[in-house]
């Protein structure tokens, strides 16, 4: 890591796809490292409505499979299936969350009537982020659109505790013309979820590193 590190200039903000290659340079590990990218917002944490909560979709995609569980009226149990969910099902799925404590799925969608029968389950969904929510359209009458668009690698994101996100935007072995495409969209996403109460400067600095690698500035 000392050796890698003397690759980067700390002082200097690099522009992207200098940045991109660097972050491929600096990964020495022997299996296909992930390409992060990592925001510092002026964000107050402390309040909620400054609370950083969306959603992308890739024109790369980096190629993570998600298991998707939809909570739906048992009228819609095929068609949630049929779109691509892994799990469907209403209350029986619900009480079965609830007393094993298991949640077997990458991302929970559900129909605006079955949150109701959610709430009791909001204790656990929720701290594993797994909480349906209409924030980041996981909650929605068109639960086929919703599932169709997270199967093609829609992605939620929110902050970290201390006002950061962190994205993966790719792999060591994507070519620097796509790695470019999925940070500039991720970029613009983070940049469109902008808490309309955050005041001053809102991107305090991007960076970008391969999973094990040191971290490079980038100009944005």
């Amino acid at each position: 890591m000392k050796e890698l590190a003397k690759l980067v200039d700390p002082k200097k903000t690099y522009p992207i796809a200098e940045a991109i290659q660097l972050a491929k340079k600096t990964s020495k590990t022997k299996f296909d490292a992930n390409i992060e990218l990592h925001a510092r917002l002026g964000i107050d944490i402390k309040k909620g409505d400054q609370q950083v909560r969306a959603s992308l979709t890739y024109p790369k995609s980096i190629g993570k499979k998600r298991v998707i569980a939809a909570f739906v009226p048992a009228a819609l149990e095929k068609e949630a299936k049929a779109a691509g969910a892994d799990i469907a099902g209403g209350e029986e799925l619900i009480k079965q969350i609830i007393q094993s404590k298991k949640t077997d799925f990458d991302t929970a969608v559900a129909t605006p009537d079955m949150m109701k029968l959610l709430a009791p389950a909001a204790r656990i969904l929720g701290p594993r982020g797994l909480m349906p929510s209409p924030k980041n359209n996981t909650v929605t009458p068109n639960i086929k659109q919703a599932i169709e668009e997270f199967k093609k690698g829609k992605i939620d994101f929110k902050n970290d505790g201390g006002g950061n996100v962190h994205l993966i935007v790719g792999k060591a072995s994507f070519s620097d013309s796509d790695l470019a495409e999925n940070f500039s969209a991720a970029l613009e996403a983070i940049k469109k979820a902008k808490p309309s109460s955050s005041k001053g400067t809102y991107l305090k600095n991007v960076s970008i590193s391969s999973g094990m690698g040191p971290g490079i500035k980038v100009e944005v």
